[in-house]
């Protein structure tokens, strides 16, 4: 039986940056109706593909054809014509429209010189029901969820007429829940005959929802296969060029004194209404992982706010290897032994437009080390950098380049770097792996369990149960500005936790758990 045209086929697709070659006569092929996983480690040159398919940039050397004829795709004007819509990591959503106003910006239907709100609304309606994708058209983005964030982003690939989607790490900011749904709408997708392109490093999901899945390395493809046909051992072996171990070897050692007490820890909101954090008390011993679940929205970044110095605290107190840091500033609590990987690397981790020497240093630049008398050390910033980017492996053309250049994995493990070699007292590592490749999360849970054992305290969040439960000695959850319990990680099961994320006290627990 002869075999279908594909929908899209990559043939020989180079694309070369300045000192690296990030896609290396890459051929593709994406069949009708079905999902196709791009599977690789962060910097494996997967979204620098599917960015010269959507028009973004252009191949220097190959062709690309769609649904048979050859395509020069100029834009992504050019690609959303073809049928082509991208879903992006970081969402491209103004913040201050509505669901509606977002979908249908830039082609919006008219009556006479005015915007037709309500036909707008309908059809959204109408490709909301039709996909199973349950949104609001009148409600504002910036009063949304994260994953209500991304179905607006796959509404307006399907209301611009997509039959081809490219999803580019979809699942990265998304909770536990809001992962099982996405798989779903994929599936309801793919059943309605439209083919997807699902770029990702989870291999749970690949399995789950795939159809076929292409590996590259270091901008190459290593093999494709029918996901039927493979395992997830296979598969991280394929992606990272050795065997991947999903097993953590974590030693059982009795932690030390005390290191960080948070008691009775009580935080107003913005708008100083109610408590977004009430009563909080816990504690982290030298040389312990306590990890801190619950659903996202529940305190968390409040809390790390407060532990950092980053928002006043109206009572309770935080304090560090016996000094009291509650009114103390965020320099000064740095200086103590307080440092973090934070949730949001982009925002909050990274300066972008700053060389990647410069971003090792954001924190410590004031050093001696680093020069004297107002005056930079260029070369000292430089060694420094160099030994970090690779001690722990951060793949970058240059320490000379800006940060934005790199991945968002290598991002993440240039913060990682700078942040443990400061040799801090209490380390807050929020969704650490977050976005990263299987290969690069042993990276990162390795390296927080050497600083376990070298006696930090680590205060551990993460949205990702099986993370905490590899990783965690203690495990506490909070809900509503709340602690609802402490398990020590031998206890714990997705029963307890479940009801304890859902607002339900364990038993013979007060407000806090120290």
């Amino acid at each position: 039986m002869e075999q279908a045209v594909p929908v899209v086929e990559l043939r020989g697709i180079t694309k070369r940056f300045p000192g690296i070659v990030a896609n290396d006569n890459i051929s593709l092929q994406l069949r009708k109706g079905e999902i196709h996983a791009l599977l690789g480690e962060n910097g494996a040159g997967k979204s620098t593909l599917m960015s010269i398919l959507f028009g973004l940039y252009q191949p220097d050397e190959g062709e690309i054809y769609v649904n048979g004829s050859r395509e020069i795709i100029d834009g992504p004007g050019k690609a959303i014509k073809l049928g082509i819509g991208m879903v992006h990591q970081h969402f491209k959503l103004v913040q201050n429209f509505t669901v509606a106003e977002n979908i249908v910006l830039g082609i919006e239907p008219r009556r006479g010189f005015s915007i037709n709100y309500r036909q707008a609304h309908r059809k959204v309606s109408e490709l909301s029901e039709q996909y199973g994708l349950k949104v609001d058209p009148k409600v504002q983005i910036q009063d949304i969820t994260v994953g209500m964030q991304q179905r607006v982003e796959i509404l307006k690939t399907l209301y611009r007429g997509a039959e081809i989607l490219i999803f580019d790490e979809p699942t990265a900011v998304l909770t536990v829940q809001e992962i099982h749904e996405l798989m779903q709408i994929l599936r309801n997708l793919a059943a309605e005959g439209k083919s997807i392109i699902l770029i990702t490093h989870k291999l749970k999901e690949i399995m789950e929802v795939s159809d076929r899945v292409t590996v590259i390395r270091r901008g190459r493809v290593i093999d494709t296969l029918t996901t039927s046909e493979t395992n997830e051992s296979e598969l991280a072996e394929k992606m990272v060029g050795r065997r991947v171990s999903f097993q953590l070897d974590k030693e059982k050692r009795e932690p030390g004194p005390t290191l960080l007490q948070v008691n009775h820890l009580t935080l107003r909101g913005s708008d100083k209404g109610r408590n977004v954090l009430t009563d909080v008390s816990f504690e982290i011993r030298a040389g312990e992982i306590y990890g801190l679940a619950g659903v996202d929205g529940n305190g968390q970044h409040e809390l790390v706010d407060a532990i950092t110095g980053l928002r006043p605290i109206e009572s309770g107190s935080v304090v560090l290897g016996g000094v009291d840091l509650t009114r103390k500033s965020v320099r000064d609590r740095m200086s103590a032994g307080v440092a973090q990987i934070p949730e949001d690397r982009q925002k909050q981790g990274l300066v972008l437009d700053f060389k990647v020497s410069e971003n090792m240093v954001l924190t410590t630049y004031k050093d001696s080390r680093f020069g004297r008398g107002g005056f930079i050390d260029e070369k000292a910033i430089n060694e420094h950098a160099s030994k970090l980017v690779g001690e722990f492996d951060v793949r970058t053309a240059g320490i000379h380049v800006p940060m934005r250049s790199l991945s968002g994995g290598n991002q993440q493990k240039a913060i990682i770097a700078r942040e443990l070699t400061r040799d801090p007292q209490l380390l807050i590592a929020v969704q650490p792996t977050r976005g990263l490749d299987i290969g690069a999360i042993e990276f990162v849970h390795e390296r927080l369990l050497q600083a376990k054992n070298e006696g930090k305290a680590i205060l551990l969040i993460s949205y990702e149960l099986d993370e905490l439960y590899k990783m965690s000695d203690r495990i506490a959850v909070i809900f509503d500005g709340q602690i609802m319990g402490e398990l020590d990680s031998e206890e714990v099961d997705d029963e307890k936790l479940g009801l304890m994320m859902s607002g339900n006290r364990l038993k013979g627990e007060g407000g806090g758990a120290a």
